[in-house]
C-alpha cells in the first residue's frame, strides 16, 4: 500500500504533561505502529500541556486545518 498524499497522513497531538501519558495513552506505541505499517504520522508532543481544554483550545485550529486540507476544503 502506498501512502503518498495528505489524505493518508495521520496528525496527532499530545501534551507532554498528561498524567496518563506513560501508563495509558502511550503515543509512542502508536508512532511505532505507524512506522511498522509505513503509514505517515505527524506526532506533536507539546511541552507544558496535558490533554485539557487548554491543550485542545490551543491546538484545535491546526487539526481543523489538517482535516480541511485532507478533504480538499482548504
Amino acid at each position: 500500500m502506498s501512502w503518498t498524499n495528505d489524505r493518508k497522513l495521520c496528525f496527532a497531538g499530545q501534551g507532554e504533561d498528561d498524567k496518563f501519558l506513560h501508563d495509558q495513552l502511550l503515543p509512542h506505541n502508536f508512532e511505532d505502529a505507524c512506522k511498522g505499517a509505513n503509514a505517515p504520522l505527524v506526532l506533536r508532543m507539546q511541552p507544558g500541556y496535558d490533554h485539557s481544554y487548554y491543550f485542545i483550545s490551543t491546538f484545535i485550529d491546526d487539526h481543523i486545518h489538517h482535516h480541511a486540507k485532507a478533504l480538499k476544503c482548504a
